[in-house]
């Protein structure tokens, strides 16, 4: 008696805790979900032909211990469809115990060697260089940021330099990845690229919203950068930027014509500790910009603000929805015969994912990335998904680390070849 008590018991919190869960997170999916839909249909942008190319940009690459791929990307920056009159590229060759300063030299770029070995990681290389950046003769009407394993679209300033003369001081260009085929981890990193470019980045942009800068491949307006300062040196320096630049006023347009490709880790190993190290550095600007964001948005009624601050929490909505999962698993195990295993409570959460993830196939097909390889990376995308909340977890009990973890790239394509890939799918 006392044991069916206890189950019936156990039964009523879990079911509780089900049904408190799933419609905690009813708005935020729906919120989301209406966002989104302003990007299923992409409306047709502006010739960049039509705008002169007027704005002098400093092209900037962080590297460290790149020797493997730093040369690929200088060549592909000084073959822009750009005149080379109008951009420098500069490359911080930042902490190199390896050959990356002089491969880069070799291959027309100017470098600059930076030793800090307190003061590491992308964000210090960044902000030491801007500084060198104001200081220099030459004077700039924007600066790019690249990674060392990038490769950009030869349209990629003069998408960038539109976007600059409708008045848009910070833009992020389209993230694409340059080895999609290399493992079902890479092919899982692409397809969520490719949804992010086109249901959150994109409606975003129409709406009037901040993007976010995703690290690489953007631009941001050197009178802006020197008013707001950069500042941003946490373990996710875009996502610190793009909140500091929130908080005060400003926002990141999209140019969904300029495209960089980025080399996507291929092992899970890899995976998993770049996916940590993010989760530590959202965590960290989370605990430390999260109530400002607030604050801005519901004394201000300001819609940047409050979607930056849903975008913040990003991370614990999954884990909340992971924790809705294994209550249902639970539940199963524990209260469910097996005559109601198809019933609709014990399979909607995992029918959802997996609804979820196919329909944003269709945005896949419609971007042009479509390919068997592809369709066949679909098939593990729902499992690679899963592994975010272990990541997370992980992510939030070290956001107190601070040591960058760097990831070896060895993909040393030239453009044409990766255009060549993205042709033959």
């Amino acid at each position: 008696m006392y044991l069916t008590n206890s189950l019936e018991l156990l039964k009523s919190i879990i079911n509780v805790i089900v049904f408190i869960l799933q419609y905690a997170l009813l708005p935020i999916g729906i919120y989301h979900l209406i966002i989104s839909m302003f990007g299923w249909v992409k409306r047709k942008e502006v010739d960049a032909g039509s705008f002169a190319p007027v704005n002098r940009f400093a092209i900037l690459v962080a590297a460290h211990n790149e020797e493997n791929v730093i040369g690929n990307i200088v060549r592909n920056l000084k073959q822009l469809n750009y005149p080379s009159d109008m951009y420098d590229i500069f490359v911080i060759a930042d902490n190199c115990t390896d050959s990356t300063a002089r491969v880069a030299m070799e291959n027309g770029a100017q470098v600059f060697e930076r030793l800090d070995n307190v003061k590491k990681g992308k964000g210090f290389a960044l902000e030491w260089m801007f500084k060198k950046i104001f200081d220099m003769n030459n004077k700039y009407d924007a600066i790019g940021v690249f990674d060392a394993d990038n490769l950009a679209s030869p349209n990629f300033l003069r998408e960038m330099n539109k976007q600059l003369c409708r008045g848009y001081k910070v833009v992020q260009g389209y993230l694409d990845s340059k080895n999609p085929s290399d493992s079902l981890v890479a092919g899982s990193y692409a397809i969520t690229y490719w949804i992010n470019n086109r249901l959150f980045q994109l409606p975003r942009y129409y709406l009037g919203l901040c993007c976010a800068i995703g690290g690489t491949g953007f631009v941001v307006a050197t009178n802006v950068l020197k008013e707001i300062g950069w500042g941003a040196t946490c373990l996710t320096e875009d996502l610190e930027f793009t909140l500091k630049l929130v908080l005060k006023g400003q926002k990141v347009y999209w140019s969904h014509e300029a495209v960089v490709y980025d080399e996507k880790p291929i092992t899970l190993a890899q995976s998993w500790r770049q996916r940590t190290r993010w989760m530590q550095g959202q965590s960290d600007c989370a605990c430390r910009y999260l109530k400002h964001l607030l604050k801005m948005a519901f004394k201000e009624k300001n819609m940047v603000a409050f979607d930056c601050a849903l975008y913040l929490i990003q991370p614990l909505i999954i884990i909340i929805s992971g924790i809705g999962i294994f209550a249902n698993i639970l539940r199963f195990i524990l209260f469910t015969n097996f005559s109601r295993l198809f019933s609709s409570d014990i399979l909607m959460p995992l029918l959802l994912l997996f609804i979820t993830t196919y329909i944003s196939f269709v945005f896949i097909v419609m971007e042009g990335k479509f390919s068997v390889k592809t369709a066949r990376y679909f098939l593990a995308f729902p499992f690679y998904n899963l592994t975010w909340i272990p990541i997370i977890i992980q992510g939030f009990r070290n956001k107190d680390q601070k040591e960058w973890d760097h990831t070896i790239h060895t993909r040393g394509l030239d453009i044409a070849d990766v255009q060549k890939l993205d042709k033959a799918g």
